[in-house]
């Protein structure tokens, strides 16, 4: 496994903690995983929908 250092709001980073605190997930980074993947798995669909002739998602910039 590789580390990444990103800049995240502070609102966010709460909202992850709380996810934490509250058992949902073990770790921050767990989260973040979690949340990667659901992105990836999101464009995987995203683009064999485009296949069939619907719009791709874009990602807006926080």
């Amino acid at each position: 496994m590789e580390r990444v250092t990103l800049r995240i709001p502070k609102q966010q980073i709460e909202e992850v903690e709380q996810m934490v605190e509250t058992g949902e997930y073990p770790n921050r980074s767990e989260a973040i995983r979690s949340a990667v993947r659901e992105m990836l798995a999101e464009q995987d669909g995203s683009e064999r929908a485009s296949e069939k002739g619907k719009r791709k998602r874009t990602w807006a910039r926080a």
